[in-house]
């Protein structure tokens, strides 16, 4: 094989793998996912958590998001938010052993938290997200949240795989998780901010945590359009270098 045909096929294979990873990038990132939006979430505490709920069917609508609390960590109050167009119901369990909160011996835990289309739908192409104030919050360093994505045409997609390691590859259907900090510290494990701080804070509407993944997800776009125009160079490097001597070819038969 000669070297100008070698180059621009690894030219062609280099388009195809930024393409790649530009496209996976994406996919990787479409999948319920949990935050804690303001204050930051505290064992011991109360907090709102968001999930947000991308729709990846081409063509369902989304029409039920199931999330299965830990029974490991227990929470003995949740709420709902009101959705227009949603309805929500918490079903709660008889713990094996009673948990003392604040004082009070509690004996139910909150299980399933399921939202339910009522006449709407997330359809595709969109995301909604779905609001859970709960506590007290237990004594552990996170909490998994499993979530169940229920489609009109059948499709049900779990996304329930356990946490791995930093530095290990996603899972492809990572459950929803929250970190929580000890009481009197945030999840970077700074002290909190005084309520006035932190009322200031909410206000901004996203965290460090929130702002951090936005820049992962940018980046990992930018890197793949950088590779992709790289690659896209190279090609056309190649093409001109070919079509350069083709025409010294030319040149020297008619002399």
């Amino acid at each position: 094989m000669s070297t100008t045909r070698f180059i621009a096929r690894a030219g062609v294979v280099a388009v195809a793998a930024g393409v790649a990873t530009l496209l996976s990038g994406g996919l990787a990132s479409a999948h319920v996912t949990a935050k804690i939006l303001g204050e930051p979430a505290q064992q011991g505490g109360y907090t709102k958590i968001t999930f947000r709920v991308p729709n990846e069917e081409p063509d369902a609508g989304t029409v039920k998001l199931e999330l299965k609390l830990p029974a490991d960590a227990p929470l003995t109050s949740a709420r709902t938010k009101p959705m227009a167009g949603w309805t929500a119901k918490i079903t709660k369990v008889t713990l094996d052993k009673p948990i003392k909160v604040h004082g009070a011996e509690i004996k139910e835990a909150v299980s399933t938290v399921t939202w339910t289309a009522a006449g709407t739908r997330i359809n595709p192409g969109e995301f909604q997200e779905f609001e859970l104030s709960v506590g007290p919050l237990p004594e552990v360093d996170q909490l998994v949240i499993p979530a169940i994505q229920t489609y009109d045409n059948g499709v049900v997609a779990n996304w329930d795989a356990p946490p791995v390691e930093e530095g290990a590859e996603e899972p492809e259907h990572p459950a929803p998780v929250i970190a929580l900090a000890p009481e009197g510290e945030d999840a970077h494990g700074a002290a909190a901010p005084e309520p006035e701080n932190a009322a200031a804070e909410s206000g901004g509407g996203t965290t460090e945590a929130a702002a951090t993944s936005s820049t992962d997800d940018t980046a990992r776009w930018l890197g793949g359009a950088g590779l992709v125009v790289g690659a896209l160079g190279l090609g056309f490097g190649v093409g001109a270098t070919m079509r350069a001597r083709r025409a010294v070819a030319a040149k020297g038969g008619q002399s």
